[in-house]
């Protein structure tokens, strides 16, 4: 099973995914940062990711040969996160066959209905572990 993690600008919430991910799933469980910016992708990696790449290409390349992909609603939206997030970057993670589990952040004016946008980033989090575990007893079967 291979998680692709993107994240961008400062990359804390990449981070504590990474941490998370590595503290909660199994050890054979491959984590791949994709950082739209260095820093991203070196506290991704310095949190236990397995591999990391850094920008629009990688993000391209890799965003197909993920199972599962997670990052924040952002990641597909062309142009969030300040610019950071091109819209060819958009585009390979919406058209990826992976499953997407995303984090419902509100600051790329998506808005996710029934979401109340006032969860704690840690309990949405801890949200996104269960469903990769679940995701993996599926595919055990």
């Amino acid at each position: 099973m291979r998680i692709a993690v993107i994240d961008g600008q400062g990359g804390g919430i990449g981070r504590l995914v990474v941490e998370a991910m590595r503290r909660e799933l199994p050890a054979d469980v491959e984590i791949l940062a994709l950082g739209t910016n260095a820093i991203a992708t070196s506290l991704m990696l310095k949190a236990g990711a397995d591999e990391g790449a850094t920008g629009e290409n990688a993000i391209v390349v890799n965003a197909g040969k993920a199972d599962i992909i997670v990052g924040v609603t952002a990641i597909i939206a062309a142009s969030s996160m300040l610019g950071e997030l091109t819209p060819p970057m958009a585009r390979a993670v919406a058209e990826s066959p992976a499953v997407k589990l995303l984090i419902p952040l509100r600051r790329c004016n998506i808005e996710i209905v029934g979401v109340n946008g006032e969860t704690p980033i840690t309990a949405m989090i801890d949200m996104l572990i269960l469903e990769i575990k679940e995701k993996l007893g599926a595919s055990d079967s």
